[in-house]
């Protein structure tokens, strides 16, 4: 009676774990379409370190990920238990923020185009020499990328509930908690390997010898030297991009007639001849940019506005 019970006991903990593995399929393909976004926000998020910390920095930030998802997994499972109708405005105050970061990099970028190149370089390692403390200095950006992780994050986290939501307990769990690490180190291991990509070309195009094969190594590691700053530059422009890209995603998804709006134009652009199907799956991320913008314009006046009336008062 006993084997048989344990032989039960067993066999279920076998289904449950199938599930899971599944489950964790499921939402790894789902929330694929988050990687990139995730990948190019980081990966602009801890550019701008001396090499000597630059994985440092990254691991300090993969750690707060990790903390973040922490504290995601089980607030998640308690909300969708007790007060499920909440997560949707929580995810919309996450987009919102991106949204507003997103769009005051923008407007910073825009009314600071009279000063050259050389000037902002001068006037960056100016504020680089007033710093007296760059450990603080450091702490705060760690800081800031993880703030901007706790958004994407709580997306992964989200969506992955969703597709687990008529799944035992024990399922919801540990998918969350397999999706959380998989995504953490995936993209902190593909940032890492980015931010000492220069690093790396360099050691190549050192290699000495005459052989082909070492040749070949001297020109990739050149390559990759001239490389890496064009790179970082444009993940810099991919994630400001993905902020919008993010942040009006969710936003949309919260607001019925924007998302109906999305699958209207989808439907009639797909009916285009020759490029309906590329315009279908392109004019709604458009549509998201657009919607990040304008949110996070609108975000920027009211903060804006806030803060002026907070001085008013304060002077007062």
């Amino acid at each position: 009676m006993a084997g048989a019970t344990l032989l039960t006991l067993l066999d279920d903990i076998a289904t449950i774990l199938d599930d899971v593995a599944v489950m964790s399929k499921v939402a790894a393909k789902k929330t694929a379409g988050m990687l990139s976004d995730d990948l190019a926000l980081n990966a602009q998020q801890v550019t701008g370190f001396s090499a000597d910390r630059e994985l440092p920095v990254v691991w300090a930030v993969a750690k707060g990920s990790l903390r973040n998802k922490a504290i995601l997994v089980p607030a998640a499972l308690l909300i969708s238990a007790v007060v499920p109708w909440l997560i949707l405005p929580l995810l919309m105050l996450g987009g919102l923020f991106l949204s507003f970061e997103g769009f005051e990099k923008v407007w910073h970028k825009l009314t600071h185009r009279a000063e050259s190149s050389a000037d902002e370089e001068a006037k960056a390692a100016k504020a680089l020499e007033q710093i007296k403390d760059l450990q603080a200095w450091e702490a705060r950006k760690v800081k800031g990328a993880i703030r901007t992780d706790f958004v994407l994050s709580a997306e992964i986290i989200v969506l992955t509930l969703g597709i687990v939501a008529d799944k035992v307990f024990f399922t919801q769990l540990a998918t969350l908690v397999v999706i959380a690490v998989v995504m953490t180190a995936g993209v902190y291991g593909v940032v890492a390997a980015i931010v000492k990509l220069d690093d790396v070309g360099l050691y190549l195009s050192r290699r000495k010898g005459h052989s082909v094969f070492r040749s070949l190594l001297r020109r990739v590691g050149v390559t990759l030297v001239s490389a890496a700053p064009k790179l970082m530059k444009l993940l810099t422009v991919i994630g400001t991009i993905a902020m919008f890209l993010v942040g009006g995603g969710i936003l949309a998804h919260g607001i019925a007639p924007l998302a109906a709006l999305e699958h209207h134009l989808a439907e009639a652009a797909a009916e285009i001849a020759t490029i309906g199907s590329l315009l279908s799956h392109l004019l709604p991320l458009l549509l998201q940019i657009i919607y990040g913008l304008i949110a996070g314009a609108i975000g920027l006046i009211v903060i804006t506005l806030l803060s002026r009336i907070r001085a008013k008062f304060r002077a007062k």
